[in-house]
């Protein structure tokens, strides 16, 4: 499965950040490929490209806060999560994406 992410937390330090390293380490032990962007106090980190955006199968949310650019997924399955969720049980949330996807019984 290939992913885009977007992380943001209400004060986007920690959280933002956390949730960024644990969905691509997890993408990286389960043979995904992920790429996240940050939108947190420094602004926008790791911004996605279309090219990335283009080849996704999915878009995950992680953000506790309203984040911007979401337009730039129209078309995609898109999955909003609280950044917790990628940070605790950021394996679980992967394979749950990825057995949705595969059984054609994703939700938009």
């Amino acid at each position: 499965m290939k992913f885009v992410g977007v992380t943001s937390c209400t004060v986007g330090i920690a959280h933002t950040y956390m949730a960024r390293e644990k969905l691509l380490s997890a993408a990286k032990e389960l043979d995904m490929i992920g790429h996240v962007e940050t939108q947190g106090s420094a602004g926008v980190e790791n911004e996605l490209s279309q090219d990335e955006i283009k080849d996704a199968d999915v878009v995950i949310i992680a953000a506790d806060v309203a984040v911007t650019g979401e337009e730039r997924f129209a078309g995609k399955p898109i999955v909003h999560v609280p950044t917790n969720t990628a940070i605790q049980t950021p394996k679980s949330l992967l394979k749950t994406i990825q057995k949705k996807l595969n059984s054609k019984r994703f939700v938009r």
